[in-house]
């Protein structure tokens, strides 16, 4: 029986291959673990026949679509059947038969093509999401190797890399147009009276010469190196760009006092027995953003874009927690106010405390003791809310000791962050209401969002490539996968099909 008669006749035929292989003498010598391999092998073929014999079934019962006009509103009224595409899939290499609709001058139509949402390469939506995920998550060529793990097909790192930036190609629309749900704040597991927080932060990414922005690639240019076969400390400085990550998340308080802080703060033991230290309040419904083709403004847009889908009312305490980058500063209070949000900045704690460890070294020698009892007690006293009187301590301190002005340097560095950062360490306000005081969340976004999968040994990447796995990295972590890959799909069966048809609307059979 041919395969027009039987479309299944091929499945069938392997289905009863494996069972005799599975009644004999082969198999029965075989240990588990090889009976699954050689089980995986097989199966996935008779699923490509059955793959296979689908199609076949369909390209059979076909019947000819009413009128079928195309976007232009010209009419495809010659029909040819027979016409056939290659579609690469999980199960192995199919082929797709079906009628073209054909008028000349005009690009053929294939209305079953929109029927079945066949991607434009060759390569099938179920491999594309494979090449999501693994290439999302190690290198492109760790991720080839898993697929072919998985699929038994082989993929070379290159389309790998390009089917990874076609399947990203959603993620900004999929969170732009997420509606507010009915409860904002049931909806995403807060409670009315958590706390909103809001954070940003840059990670640079080495990058392919013709992908840096232009005044970097100007610097890199112009830049010389010490040796010819690698490069020294520092000279990586001008082959990088910066990426650009944000975090929204709902936070419960917890009230505290400056001293459980310091109990918590690994500053070295105090010079007395500390209390029992409050644990910080605990982060939860983590959203996450990364770019590397946004600056900071948009990728500030985009987080606020989250907060507001959380309270879109403005009805909870909104805190944004920054390094203390002024540009950063600047760019949230603008946000804010176009929004109508009353926002309240804080810089984060350990910077404040680098800071005062920087100051440390001036006054006490290296691994001295006592510079710990120091550091503790001025980070006490900026919480108490006395940074500005911290600051005066640090520099009479530097000029009553003499120290000389490259001496005393990141003392008056210090000294001036404390003031040019005084109304952003209202710290007494912050541990009374229980709010956030670290940007650890944001920190970590940097780490496994960037650093774990982009500053891999030897990555240079372009601005595509970059920006896909940031966005399918962020995606994974927010827990929306699922969701996004729907909305993928039905974006690629309006973009790649329904759009080349009248009214946007893929002809149906007869």
């Amino acid at each position: 029986m041919s395969a027009e008669q039987d479309p299944f006749g091929r499945s069938r035929a392997c289905f009863g291959e494996l069972v005799g292989w599975l009644e004999g003498t082969e198999a029965a010598a075989l240990s588990h673990a090889e009976l699954e391999d050689e089980l995986d092998r097989r199966g996935r073929e008779l699923l490509r026949q059955m793959l296979q014999g689908q199609l076949d079934l369909r390209a059979i019962r076909e019947k000819r679509a009413g009128a079928v006009t195309d976007a232009d509103g010209v009419r495809h009224g010659a029909i040819e059947t027979g016409h056939t595409r290659p579609l690469a899939t999980i199960f192995g290499a199919v082929s797709v038969t079906r009628q073209a609709y054909r008028r000349r001058g005009h690009a053929n139509l294939y209305p079953t093509d929109g029927r079945l949402n066949l991607p434009v390469e060759q390569h099938s939506h179920g491999l594309r999401r494979l090449a999501a995920i693994e290439g999302s998550r190690g290198s492109f060529q760790e991720a080839t190797t898993a697929i072919e793990r998985t699929t038994g097909q082989k993929l070379g790192k290159r389309q790998v890399e390009a089917l990874a930036a076609r399947a990203a190609i959603d993620v900004e629309d999929f969170y732009a147009t997420r509606q507010p749900p009915p409860s904002a704040e049931a909806e995403a597991g807060a409670e009315d009276d958590d706390v909103l927080v809001i954070s940003a932060d840059g990670k640079g990414i080495v990058m392919r010469p013709e992908a840096l922005r232009p005044q970097t690639a100007r610097k890199a240019e112009a830049a010389t190196t010490k040796l010819k076969t690698r490069l020294s400390k520092g000279e990586k400085r001008n082959r990088k760009r910066l990426a650009e990550v944000g975090a929204v998340y709902d936070l419960t308080p917890v009230p505290r006092r400056a001293t459980d802080v310091m109990g918590g703060e690994k500053t070295g033991p105090p010079p007395a027995p500390a209390p029992v230290a409050k644990k910080a309040p605990v982060a939860k419904n983590k959203w996450v953003t990364a770019s590397v083709v946004d600056d900071a403004a948009e990728v500030l847009r985009e987080v606020f874009d989250e907060a507001e889908r959380r309270d879109p009312t403005h009805t909870r305490t909104w805190v944004a927690l920054v390094d203390g980058n002024n540009h950063q500063i600047d760019r949230i209070q603008a946000e804010a106010a176009d929004r109508g949000v009353d926002i309240t900045v804080l810089v984060d704690l350990v910077h404040v405390l680098e800071y005062l460890w920087g100051a440390a070294w001036c006054f006490f020698e290296e691994a001295d003791p006592a510079a710990e009892a120091w550091v503790c007690h001025r980070a006490l006293a900026v919480l108490n809310g006395n940074a500005r009187d911290v600051a005066a301590g640090i520099r009479r301190r530097a000029s009553s000791m003499g120290l000389s002005p490259t001496k005393r340097t990141k003392a008056d560095a210090c000294a001036r962050y404390l003031v040019n950062k005084a109304n952003y360490l209202d710290y007494p306000t912050a541990l009374s209401s229980g709010w956030p005081i670290a940007t650890g969340v944001i920190e970590g976004a940097c780490r496994y969002l960037v650093k774990d999968r982009i500053d891999i040994t030897g990555a240079r990447w372009s601005t595509q490539g970059a920006e896909a796995v940031l966005q399918l990295r962020a995606v994974r972590t927010n827990g929306d996968f699922e969701a996004y890959w729907r909305h993928h799909l039905e974006h690629e069966r309006t973009r790649v099909h329904a759009l080349r048809y009248a009214d946007g609307v893929i002809p149906a059979a007869a």
